[in-house]
């Protein structure tokens, strides 16, 4: 009998061994666990300007890597047209005019924004929810959400923190606002798109053994337009210099994300990370010119306007643990749902309370629902506005974009997306019943929200129109 214990204990001391001793990917995975969640997510990258979406000049293998071995959403949308509010949107998963984050709360190459602006705090964001499910949680790269400390990542859910805290940086060293490891400034030595990859990789390799969530959000391709010598060397057949800088950054991003998709995979952990890829918002394209050199064709518009080209990204959702690789999904999607998309994968449990905007996209991917995740999508920024639904869409929008400096606003318009996604032929004048019908619906949408808590659309349109070129 003494000897059986014995040798229950053995066998038992030797299991624990080996469980000990795995991997942490293959232990978790047989566990069960929460999968990793990555955003990466691109600044003012234009709509054409990827692989995937049939750019013919610019090489971004490792992002259309991520697209073949995910789902493509095609109607892919970000809930503003410029930088901040995009970021608020994403990381609450409710709309931002919700908590009056309708404008940037300022933050350019200086990287200093006022005291009172910036994410209220009030707000919960993703990185308090899934730090609060155990997860390891960073942000590597831009943050544009405040830079008073009241903001700062690090009392906003996330354990670790490198990059800036405004709206746009340079390059290069030794230029432009501080960069910050947790709150302590560094003096960071590499091209600053290939720091955050370093750093978001080193992210990866030190939180193997918990489910981590890393937000790696890249101020690539956003100005100023600084690139390396050696990725414009390979650009030298593109003729014009602002599309030829444009394209060597753009392939730094992608670079970049190779190098985090190739440690996911060389960890053992590609299979259970939940990966999402968009842009913050449209390339800014106004008034005939455009400001970094990026393309969106076939849409109309630009970055700060409610136009496609504003609010339309290339949007991508990888996991392969789930998701079937090579799929396309064409009803519209949001950023907002990255939030409930992600608690779903994590596990934890949605209360109704916290009023989210956003849907839980896992079964409308998986096919298990066909409707549509959404009734409809809204936007508002000032006197812009928009909804989509269905194929249908109202807008009114700033019409820098026709380079109409005399009509800052103008619509509404009405378009059919499904036969004309450049927004070319108005409806609104044949179609007057269904017009009306759209706007009833925004109008009862935006009367739930708040009036904006700092940033007026008709001073920032006059300086726009003053100064084309300025894109915080």
């Amino acid at each position: 009998m003494l000897a059986s214990i014995r040798t229950l204990r053995l066998v038992a001391a030797v299991a624990i061994t080996a469980i000990l001793s795995a991997p942490a990917p293959l232990a978790r995975a047989a566990a069960g666990d929460q999968p990793n969640i990555v955003i990466l997510l691109a600044d003012d990258m234009g709509f054409a300007d990827v692989g995937f979406q049939g750019c013919p000049d610019i090489p971004t293998p490792h992002v259309d890597r991520l697209a073949a071995g995910g789902v493509r959403c095609t109607n892919g949308y970000i809930s503003g047209p410029y930088c901040s509010p995009t970021r608020a949107g994403l990381l609450t998963g409710r709309y931002q005019q919700r908590f009056g984050h309708e404008f940037n709360p300022g933050g350019g190459e200086g990287g200093k924004a006022s005291g009172a602006a910036g994410l209220p705090v009030s707000e919960t964001t993703l990185a308090d929810r899934l730090k609060a499910a155990g997860y390891a949680t960073g942000l590597v790269g831009k943050w544009h959400l405040g830079g008073a400390p009241q903001f700062h990542p690090q009392r906003r859910g996330f354990n670790e923190f490198f990059g800036f805290l405004g709206g746009a940086h340079s390059y290069f060293p030794g230029d432009g606002a501080p960069i910050l490891r947790s709150q302590e400034v560094v003096r960071e030595p590499e091209y600053l798109t290939d720091a955050f990859a370093r750093e978001a990789v080193s992210f990866i390799d030190r939180h193997q053994e918990k489910p981590f969530f890393l937000y790696l959000a890249f101020n690539a391709v956003h100005t100023p337009m600084h690139a390396t010598d050696k990725r414009l060397e390979r650009f030298a057949s593109i003729s014009d210099p602002m599309r030829r800088t444009y394209a060597a950054m753009l392939v730094a991003m992608d670079e970049a994300i190779g190098q985090v998709l190739d440690k996911l995979k060389n960890a053992g952990l590609e299979e259970n990370t939940l990966v999402f890829f968009f842009s913050d918002n449209g390339g800014p394209v106004m008034q005939g010119t455009t400001i970094n050199g990026s393309i969106n064709k076939p849409l109309r518009g630009s970055k700060r306007t409610t136009l496609e080209g504003g609010i339309r990204t290339p949007f991508v959702v990888r996991w392969p643990a789930r998701l079937a690789a090579g799929k396309t999904y064409d009803q519209p999607v949001i950023q907002l749902d990255v939030q409930p998309t992600a608690l779903a994968a994590a596990g934890v449990a949605i209360d109704p309370s916290w009023k989210l905007d956003g849907v839980n996209l896992l079964p409308h991917l998986l096919g298990e629902n066909t409707t549509p995740p959404h009734d409809a999508l809204y936007w508002r920024l000032g006197r812009q506005m928009a909804i989509r639904q269905g194929d249908w869409k109202l807008v009114r929008y700033d019409a820098a974009a026709d380079d109409m400096p005399r009509q800052p606003v103008v619509g509404p318009r009405l378009y059919n997306l499904k036969d004309d996604i450049g927004e070319q032929h108005d409806l609104a004048a044949r179609l007057p019943d269904k017009a009306k019908e759209l706007e009833a619906a925004w109008d009862a949408w935006s009367a739930e929200m708040v009036q904006p808590l700092w940033g007026d659309g008709r001073a920032e349109g006059a300086r726009r129109r003053a100064n084309p070129r300025a894109n915080p």
